[in-house]
C-alpha cells in the first residue's frame, strides 16, 4: 500500500513539474558570490586542511547577546560512536576553534554517536542546545544542555524523557523552535520507525513546553507516513496565529502543513511546488513579513547539479508560491552542500550555516532587503 501511494504521488509530481528538471534548473539564478547584491559574506568555519575531525554535519546557528554561536556533530563519520557535538562562537569577526561540549558516553565501555544539534535562545535564557544520542535515528533519544554565558560553558546533559505518542522525546529534530508571545516553546520534530510491515515510516510531530523546557506536551504525529514520508519540519509564522511547516520527504518534493490555532492542530500534508532530494531544509519568517527558505532545488534524478550538489534560497510572501532568488552552491562535489540552518539577527541580516562536503561548515551572510 505504501509503495502504491509513493508511485502515484511521484507520477503526479512528474506530471505537474514539481520535481527538478533541465527547465527548472535553467530558471534558477546563477551562482552568487560575496559582493553580489544580497550576498554579503561567505567563509568556512575552519579550513579544509585543518579539521578537528574527519567529518562534520548538521549545523545550527543562533544569535546571543555576545554574538553568533554555531554547533554541529563531528567525528570520524556519521553513526560512528566517536561523534560528539562541537560548538564554535563568532568572536571579534573570527570563529573560535570548535570544542566538544557533548558526547554519547554512557560508561567506560559504552558510547553512542550524537546527532542533529539545535541551538535555541528563549526569552530570558538560558541558551539551549538540544541533540540526539543513539545508534540510529530509529532508536535515538533527545538530550539537552544549557549555557548561562552564551555558549562558553555548558551544563550537564539531561535526557528529555518519553511520551506515549512517540516514545523518546527528541526536542527539535533538526530546525529551531519558535517561542510564542506567552512564552510557549514549540519544537518542530519527527520520528523514523519501522512499522509492522517492516517498512520505514517518517512522521512529523511537535513538542510543546509552557514551562521553559521542564515538561513537554506532544502534538501529533500529524501525518501517517504513507502519502508523505516527512521529517525535519521548519516552522513559519503568520498573522492571526497561523503557522506553516515545510518538511523534507522521500517523495521528491517539499511537503507542507498549516495550522490556524497556534500549532495545536494541523491540516492534511500536501506537496509544495518545490523539489526535494530527500535532504534537510530550513526556513525563517522575516521581520518584513516575507518567508525565506534554504533548500536543495533538485531531486536525485537528472543531470548535475542534482541531489545535494546545489543549494538555493527561495522567498514567498504568503507561503503559497515560492520564487528562487539565489543559488549559493552548484558545483558538484563528493558529499554536496546540505542540512542548512537559517536565522535573522536583530540587525535584519540573515545568517546561514550548512554542511560543506562533510568536511567543514560554511557560514554565509545575506541582506534580505536586496532579495
Amino acid at each position: 500500500m505504501k509503495q502504491l501511494f509513493f508511485t502515484l504521488l511521484l507520477g503526479l509530481c512528474l506530471f505537474t513539474g514539481c520535481t527538478s528538471s533541465k527547465k527548472a534548473i535553467s530558471i534558477l539564478p546563477g551562482i552568487s558570490q560575496p559582493g553580489d547584491q544580497a550576498y554579503l559574506h561567505g567563509e568556512l568555519l575552519y579550513p579544509l586542511d585543518n579539521r578537528p575531525t574527519p567529518q562534520v554535519h548538521a549545523s545550527t546557528i543562533v544569535e546571543t547577546p555576545s554574538g553568533l554561536v554555531s554547533a554541529f556533530f563531528s567525528g570520524t563519520h556519521e553513526k560512528h560512536d566517536d561523534v560528539g557535538i562541537r560548538v564554535s562562537r563568532l568572536v571579534d569577526g573570527e570563529w573560535t576553534w570548535p570544542e566538544e561540549v557533548a558526547n554519547g558516553v554512557e560508561s567506560a565501555s559504552k558510547r553512542y554517536p550524537c546527532w542533529n544539534p539545535v541551538l535555541f535562545l528563549p526569552e530570558n535564557g538560558p541558551l539551549m542546545l538540544f541533540y540526539k544520542v543513539g545508534p540510529t535515528p530509529q532508536t535515538w533519544w533527545g538530550m539537552l544542555i544549557t549555557s548561562e554565558d552564551n555558549g562558553k560553558t555548558w551544563s550537564d546533559p539531561v535526557k528529555l524523557g518519553t511520551d506515549p505518542k512517540i516514545g523518546h522525546l527528541l526536542g527539535p529534530v533538526k530546525n529551531k523552535p519558535i517561542q510564542l508571545d506567552d512564552g510557549t516553546i514549540i519544537s518542530p520534530s519527527s520520528i523514523e520507525y519501522n512499522g509492522e510491515d517492516n517498512e520505514l515510516y517518517w512522521r512529523v510531530h511537535f513538542e510543546i513546553s509552557r514551562d521553559r523546557g521542564k515538561t513537554w506536551e506532544v502534538v501529533g504525529p500529524i501525518n501517517d507516513g504513507i502519502e508523505f514520508d516527512a521529517i525535519q519540519p521548519s516552522i513559519l509564522t503568520y498573522e492571526g496565529n497561523r503557522m506553516q511547516i515545510l518538511c523534507r520527504t522521500r517523495q521528491d518534493v517539499l511537503a507542507q502543513s498549516w495550522s490556524e490555532d497556534g500549532g495545536m492542530t494541523w491540516s492534511k500534508m500536501t506537496a509544495t511546488s518545490l523539489p526535494n532530494p530527500n535532504s534537510g531544509t530550513d526556513a525563517v519568517s522575516l521581520k518584513d513579513g516575507r518567508q525565506l527558505l534554504i533548500y536543495n532545488h533538485s531531486t536525485k534524478k537528472g543531470p548535475e547539479p542534482k541531489g545535494r550538489n546545489i543549494l538555493n534560497l527561495a522567498i514567498s510572501k504568503i507561503g503559497k508560491k515560492w520564487h528562487p532568488v539565489m543559488t549559493l552552491e552548484n558545483e558538484p562535489i563528493e558529499a554536496g552542500y546540505a542540512y542548512p540552518a537559517i536565522i535573522q539577527s536583530n540587525d535584519g541580516l540573515v545568517h546561514i550555516t550548512y554542511t560543506y562536503n562533510r568536511r567543514s561548515v560554511k557560514y554565509v551572510v545575506v541582506d534580505p532587503k536586496k532579495l
